[in-house]
């Protein structure tokens, strides 16, 4: 009985203030998981009961998701992010330390309950790192001694709150800024001016302008509007895409923490020109910490009349904003799958068609944009279609933002207009011995120094952001074996090319790391990749192989000096295995060893 009256009082207030929705299933795992600590079996049949679903709904959403446990993890839950930029940055030593001076295993929760240490993800920090996550707050810069004052914190069961302050600052580290990071941003500016122009008029300066989604894929956002605003529907949904994800890429942290105004009131333009009155902006579990000052930014709009009812004077034009937190899942970046996870599910990519601007959100005609698409719409409303089309390159017009991290003097975000070429970004940020660059990020393309003088451009090297730099030291092999170590953890599973495909590119890559690699494995690598990038369900299999098969095409050595000289060595090493049955038995002779026969 006093269990239930606890279950009561704890998680009532929680399905209370949900509404008891079960579309809003994800929120309520996050929001109870922060009271419970953890999501136990039991506490599922409760949630299933008391929302009118199935247990098996709730279990697989909750499974599904990195940041949400079946079991106590501990009171501390410490994260190191482990893209390769953090691994560059000394992260290995540094989680070792912490393990040691916890005395842990990895994902191990101490006995007392109070701490686990792990791996996870790129977290967001790539030119701040290494970074970790403390129950799921950013900690940037991590040094040998700001893990030592972490561990005395946790064992002293200091509250988070009570945290030196500058553990926690995050830097915008804005380093080259252009028409959207250098112009002041005046309040309500962009949606009179959208509003004036009239709903006609804002999509016609849209198609004039020919803005491109910046969220990697380029595709036209004024067909995404029109699509949206004709097709048939009750409610009509705009959705801004913040789970930046992509290993190396910053930008969109950087943009919400400080240019909301400009998201939001991209958010705004969106809904007025397709005729939504509710927007979702998703935001990225690691970038939690921007939540409290987001919220603070809607109300503050809504104050102003710039949210709400007959939003700045224009009777009728009702919208607003919700804010949802992902919790941990990298293929919610792809549009189908986060609305999926917007709906309190498993975030997993849908069979399209239909597309999201017919049935997407609540299988209404639902916007997906890009946060830096946002922004640039409230460019165009204020500067008109003609303007912006001016700038950058025939089919990529505007400006980029680039996170460039990696071996350079100055990593950080730089504006360009497009066109940029990769020479000169090198330049700017100060990579003197640049011998590769991972553009877009793990999906995306590995550039050697022979292609430095290409441009950054849909027509040329597109990109969603991430600029990671490598210099003559570092070993590509590395680089691509870290990318198919993530794909492999962020397949999502749903089909048989990406789930089976990202685990053999893992496990071949690490067969030649350990030494037991061949030219077989060399031409594997390339015949896995081929095959995931033609039939894979969504993007994230497509791509999840062009890293591995750019480096192997393009920085060969690196691979072949690890290779065996011999045609095939199989990946177990059954002599060595039998090692331990030798020890007991007291017998090493060579008839014990299989190469004798034995």
């Amino acid at each position: 009985m006093s269990e239930v009256s606890e279950f009561s009082r704890l998680v009532e207030p929680v399905l209370q203030r949900h509404q008891w929705r079960p579309d809003r299933l994800l929120q309520i795992l996050r929001d109870v998981q922060d009271v419970l600590d953890y999501l136990s079996d039991d506490t599922l049949v409760r949630l299933a009961e008391e929302l009118r679903i199935s247990y098996a709904q709730v279990r697989s959403t909750r499974d599904f998701y990195a940041f949400l446990y079946s079991e106590n993890r501990g009171r501390y839950r410490v994260l190191f992010s482990d893209n390769i930029t953090d691994r560059m940055l000394g992260n290995q030593a540094l989680f070792e330390q912490m393990l040691a001076n916890f005395g842990l295993a990895a994902g191990q929760v101490s006995a007392d309950g109070l701490v686990s240490v792990d791996l996870t993800s790129c977290t967001g920090m790539c030119d701040q790192g290494p970074a970790i996550l403390v129950n799921e707050l950013a900690i940037t810069r991590m040094t040998p001694q700001r893990v030592d004052e972490i561990c005395v914190l946790v064992k002293n069961e200091v509250p988070l709150a009570d945290w030196p302050a500058e553990f926690f600052v995050v830097e915008d580290n804005i380093r080259r800024a252009d028409m959207l990071l250098g112009t002041p941003h005046e309040p309500g500016h962009a949606i009179r001016a959208a509003i004036t122009r009239g709903r006609d008029g804002m999509l016609a300066e849209m198609r004039i302008a020919n803005l491109r989604g910046r969220g990697g894929a380029g595709f036209t956002t004024a067909i995404k509007w029109e699509a949206c605003r004709q097709a048939p529907g009750e409610q009509r949904y705009i959705v801004c895409n913040a789970d930046e994800g992509e290993p190396g890429t910053f930008k969109d942290r950087v943009l919400l923490q400080s240019y909301a105004g400009r998201v939001f009131e991209g958010m705004v333009i969106a809904a007025y020109t397709v005729g939504a009155r509710l927007g979702l902006l998703y935001l990225r579990a690691e970038y939690r910490y921007l939540r409290p000052q987001l919220e603070a930014f809607l109300a503050g709009m809504r104050a102003q009349n710039l949210l709400g009812k007959d939003i700045a004077g224009d009777k009728g034009f009702d919208f607003d904003i919700e804010i949802h937190l992902g919790a941990g899942a990298y293929i919610c970046g792809e549009e189908s799958a986060l609305i999926e996870s917007l709906e309190g599910k498993a975030g997993k990519p849908r069979v399209r068609p239909p597309f999201p601007v017919t049935c997407g959100y609540m299988n209404q005609p639902t916007v997906v944009n890009n946060v830096e698409t946002l922004c640039k719409a409230t460019e165009i409303a204020i500067h008109g279609g003609a303007w912006y089309e001016a700038i950058g390159t025939k089919q990529s017009t505007g400006t980029k933002i680039i996170s460039v991290a990696g071996d350079c003097e100055r990593p950080g975000l730089y504006e360009y207009a497009f066109g940029v070429r990769i020479a000169q970004i090198l330049e700017d940020c100060g990579a003197s011995e640049a011998m590769a660059v991972q553009v877009s990020g793990a999906s995306g393309v590995c550039l050697s120094e022979r292609e430095f003088g290409r441009r950054i451009a849909f027509e040329d090297v597109p990109t969603a952001g991430s600029f990671m730099i490598f210099d003559t030291q570092r070993d590509l092999f590395e680089v691509a074996r870290n990318f198919a170590h993530f794909f492999r953890h962020e397949s999502c599973g749903f089909c048989t090319p990406c789930r089976t495909g990202t685990a053999l590119l893992s496990d071949l890559m690490d067969k030649i790391a350990d030494g037991r690699g061949t030219q077989y494995e060399m031409n594997e690598l390339l015949r896995v990749q081929a095959v995931m990038k033609a039939s894979s369900h969504c993007g994230l299999g497509q791509t999840a192989g062009n890293a591995v098969a750019d480096t192997v095409q393009k920085f060969r050595p690196a691979y072949e000096r690890r290779l065996a000289q011999t045609d095939f060595m199989p990946a177990f090493d059954l002599d060595a295995a039998l090692a331990k049955g030798r020890a007991i038995t007291g017998r090493d002779d060579a008839l014990a060893h299989l190469d004798q026969g034995a």
